[in-house]
């Protein structure tokens, strides 16, 4: 194995762990850091891959904006934060579901690689053809995701308002 194949089964076993944390975390804070080494462990993943434009983004914009989002929306509406239990009793509907996820990724994806072969074809893009295809192709999704973000955002104040005022 060469040092970018080990370095690759570090960062999923740590990603991993951190995924299993976060869905098993009682507190949302913990969940929240537990998501912000997921994340970080993907966008690691992207950069030892060689695709350190999406590495990058992932860093950026999941760990830095997103999780910042999610934890000021924790804090304005005065969410159940401290020693309160998230568990809703519901572990086996949970692992149902996430085995139906699982399955359907394995079905997905079974023929894109070849087992059998060391070496796997990559596809080298530049940083100006994410761009195009992005904004020429996703642009809907992409604003789409932006307005949602901002309306939980406007919905956060409006509800820590609301209690404010009680």
């Amino acid at each position: 194995m060469t040092g970018q194949e080990y370095a690759f089964v570090v960062l999923a076993l740590v990603g991993t762990v951190g995924a299993v944390r976060l869905v098993t975390a009682k507190n949302v804070v913990h969940a929240a850091l537990y998501l912000v080494v997921t994340l970080a462990m993907v966008g690691s993943i992207y950069l030892v891959l060689g695709a350190e434009f999406v590495g990058w983004v992932q860093i950026l914009i999941y760990v830095g904006a997103i999780v910042i989002l999610f934890l000021f929306g924790l804090m304005l509406t005065k969410a159940p934060i401290g020693r309160e239990s998230l568990d809703n009793q519901q572990r086996g509907l949970a692992l149902l579901v996430a085995l139906a996820v699982l399955a359907g990724l394995v079905f997905l994806i079974q023929d894109a690689f070849h087992w059998g072969d060391r070496k796997m074809n990559l596809v080298h893009n530049t940083t100006g053809e994410v761009g195009r295809s992005i904004f020429q192709h996703y642009v809907l999704p992409f604003e789409a995701v932006s307005f949602i973000l901002l309306a939980a955002l406007i919905g956060a104040v409006v509800l820590a308002r609301r209690e404010e005022r009680e």
